[in-house]
C-alpha cells in the first residue's frame, strides 16, 4: 500500500512538473512566434535563428506533452482514460476538459505545420489562429489542475507566463494598429523622398530664360 501511494505521488509530481514546464515552453513559443511574425526579436538575432528557435521549442513541447499526459493516465489517483486525451469532456477528473482541448487545438497547429507546403500559406496561418487559442486554455488548465498555487515558484510561472504572452500579444495588436492604414491617423510620416523638392535640369532652367 505504502509503495502504491509513493508511486503515485511520484507520478503526480512527475506529470505537474512536466505540466508547468510546458506551460513556459508553450509561453515561449507564443512569444517567439509573434516576435517572427512582427520581426521585434533583438537586432542581434536573425529573423531565420528565431523562426528555427521557434520551430525547435515547439516539437520538444511535444515530446513533453507526451510524457506529461503518460504520467497523468498512469497516475491511478485520477481516473482519465486514453479516450480523454482526444475528447475534451470524455473524462470524470476535471471534466471541463481545457486540458484536452489545449492538445487538440495544439495539435491542429502541429499537424497543419508539418504539412505547410501542402496546403498552403492562406490555410496554415488560418488554423495557426488557433495557438491564441490553445494557449488560453492550457493556461486554465494549469491553474485548475492542482492546488499548489500557494508555493511560490509555482505562483512565478503561472505569472511570468502569464505577463509574457500578454505582453506579446499585446505587441502583436498595437503593432497591426500602427500597421494598418499609413494616410490615417498615427500612420508613418511622409518619407524623405516624398517631401524633398524637385529638381529642375539645367537644361529647362537654360530654355526657360
Amino acid at each position: 500500500m505504502s509503495a502504491a501511494v509513493t508511486g503515485s505521488q511520484g507520478l503526480w509530481f512527475l506529470s505537474r512538473g512536466s505540466g508547468l514546464v510546458l506551460l513556459v515552453l508553450f509561453s515561449l513559443v507564443v512569444v517567439l512566434g509573434v516576435a517572427t511574425r512582427t520581426g521585434s526579436a533583438p537586432a542581434r538575432w536573425p529573423r531565420f535563428a528565431v523562426a528555427e528557435l521557434h520551430r525547435t521549442l515547439s516539437l520538444f513541447a511535444v515530446a513533453l506533452l507526451v510524457l506529461h499526459v503518460v504520467t497523468a493516465i498512469l497516475d491511478p489517483f485520477v481516473t482519465i482514460g486514453w479516450a480523454a486525451t482526444l475528447l475534451p469532456f470524455a473524462s470524470p477528473y476535471r471534466t471541463l476538459g481545457l486540458g484536452t482541448l489545449a492538445v487538440d487545438l495544439a495539435g491542429a497547429v502541429l499537424v497543419t505545420s508539418l504539412a505547410r507546403r501542402r496546403l498552403g500559406q492562406r490555410a496554415w496561418r488560418a488554423v495557426h489562429w488557433l495557438a491564441y487559442l490553445a494557449w488560453p486554455a492550457a493556461f486554465l488548465h494549469s491553474l485548475t489542475a492542482g492546488n499548489d498555487l500557494g508555493i511560490w515558484w509555482v505562483a512565478l510561472v503561472e505569472v511570468g507566463s502569464a505577463a509574457a504572452v500578454a505582453a506579446a500579444v499585446l505587441a502583436r495588436l498595437f503593432g497591426r494598429v500602427r500597421g494598418g492604414d499609413p494616410r490615417g491617423p498615427g500612420g508613418p510620416p511622409p518619407t524623405r523622398a516624398a517631401t524633398k523638392p524637385r529638381r529642375v535640369p539645367a537644361t529647362s532652367k537654360a530654355g526657360g530664360r
